[in-house]
């Protein structure tokens, strides 16, 4: 049997699957992917970690009756020849178009005491990537967070309102050092603070021992589970092995394309344009642009504006575009809560910027980023409380996803509101948006203004 084959269940091998079904209904599928639950999504995993969610609720929607999965199957080789995939379960596996989505696997420091002999981590220890990672955790006890940046602060402040002790341990000085400057790092780590996690920057664990690590200044921790956060790198090895394009990531062109044309890459493991994205929004970009094309439709991709949304209630940190950029204006708001600092150009067009403690001007912001639009004239206001604006075009196309955790689209919206589902609340019931990051919530309460002023026509 031919057709497409997807190697990877992670959210970019998912949302490939669900789209090409969605274009054809008819496309032949086969998906081969390592761990032998079905996919879920890997955005929630610090849900999990604080007691939020449970391991099942993370599932994503099971593909129809026309797409064929093989769970706990790992990819061996690929015969770019034959155009077969070889797997460890003795079967060959035939394509016409052949899709690695094989992500990312965690970066471990050299740390005495983290492998086994036989290459696998401590008991106690454990990366954050998998639901198997998480299950790895003690029931209780101290934990220690290796690594400060998006995903360590997120691990530690999940870690935290689950009950448990947390000492978050990062190199640098300052958290989240290639995303924040000096004063909004300032206040994310007062933040972290206050929600009783101990912050330990300037600092490197040098060892993990039974119960504790020692840091680099001789002093020692409690420790029952160190979780480690110090960085991904791509999977990038099937590729390789057969003769792919790989340098950081597999090497993939505007249509996706490897240097092989029948064989295509999305998510973690591709690098386009120079540039491994590893962001969950970049994936779901590079599926959908794919899915188009495999299907007879059109497209390139073309990159995706790099975005970070701290993940949790508190604190409310938005990263925009790139707040180093070199602009015509740059806007200052700063007190002793609250931070922003926008970068423009000479159309007042937002280049980035970085807002903490503002979540409607972050939404806002956002929106006016993604769309290319000019900030109003009177910025203050602007970042103190104008509500998001309706950007154009007026009414974006159905398949807009607005709720990127859960992947919940304006159609899926407007169609639970005409099932009964009419107030911003009984739509986050009916659909689970804002059940992820939050992030969308704005988004969420303002489109739900937009069905009950028009009648969700």
């Amino acid at each position: 049997m031919s057709g497409i084959v997807v190697i990877g269940t992670g959210p970019a091998g998912h949302r490939l699957v669900t789209r090409l079904r969605r274009h054809d209904g008819t496309a032949a599928v086969r998906v081969i992917g390592a761990e032998r639950r079905p996919a879920y999504n890997r955005v929630l995993l610090t849900d999990v970690l604080a007691g939020r969610l449970r391991p099942g609720q993370l599932e994503l929607p099971a593909h129809d009756g026309g797409v064929r999965v093989h769970q706990g199957v790992t990819a061996l080789g690929i015969d770019r020849r034959g155009r077969l995939v070889h797997t460890d379960d003795g079967r060959a596996h035939g394509y016409d178009r052949l899709v690695l989505a094989t992500g990312a696997r965690p970066v471990l420091p050299v740390l005495r005491g983290l492998l086994r002999p036989d290459g696998g981590m401590a008991e106690g220890a454990a990366a954050v990537r998998t639901l198997a990672d998480a299950a790895r955790l003690p029931g209780e006890g101290p934990s220690v967070v290796l690594g400060g940046g998006v995903l360590g602060v997120e691990t530690a402040l999940a870690l935290r309102r689950s009950g448990r002790d947390v000492v978050l341990v990062h190199r640098n000085r300052r958290l989240m050092n290639r995303q924040l400057d000096g004063r909004s790092a300032d206040l994310l780590a007062g933040q972290v603070r206050s929600e009783g996690v101990v912050v330990e920057c300037g600092r490197r664990v040098r060892a993990f021992e039974p119960g504790r690590v020692l840091l680099d200044d001789g002093r020692t921790v409690p420790c029952a589970a160190l979780l480690v956060c110090s960085g991904v790198r791509p999977v990038t090895g099937l590729a390789r092995t057969a003769g792919l394009a790989v340098r950081r990531g597999v090497v993939v062109d505007g249509l996706l394309r490897t240097s092989d044309p029948r064989i295509h890459a999305i998510g973690d493991c591709a690098e386009y344009d120079g540039t491994v994205a590893g962001r969950v929004t970049a994936a779901w970009d590079q599926a959908d642009t794919l899915a188009a094309l495999l299907t007879g439709g059109t497209g390139h991709y073309r990159g995706t504006p790099p975005a970070t949304r701290l993940r949790g209630p508190r604190p409310e940190l938005a990263v925009i575009g790139r707040p180093d950029a070199s602009g015509a204006e740059t806007v200052l708001l700063s007190d002793s809560e609250r931070y922003a600092r926008l970068v423009l150009d000479a159309g007042g067009r937002l280049l980035g910027g970085i807002l903490f403690g503002l979540p409607e001007a972050a939404a806002a912001a956002g929106q006016h980023y993604a769309h290319g639009l000019p900030l109003p004239s009177a910025r203050l206001a602007f970042l103190l409380g104008t509500r998001p604006v309706r950007t154009a075009p007026a009414r974006p196309a159905d398949d807009l996803v607005v709720c990127h955790c859960n992947i919940v689209t304006r159609g899926q919206l407007a169609a639970a509101w005409r099932s009964g589902s009419t107030s911003a609340a009984q739509l986050v019931a009916a659909t689970r948006a804002t059940t992820g990051c939050g992030g969308c919530l704005a988004e969420i309460t303002e489109f739900s203004r937009e069905l009950a002023g028009d009648g969700a026509a």
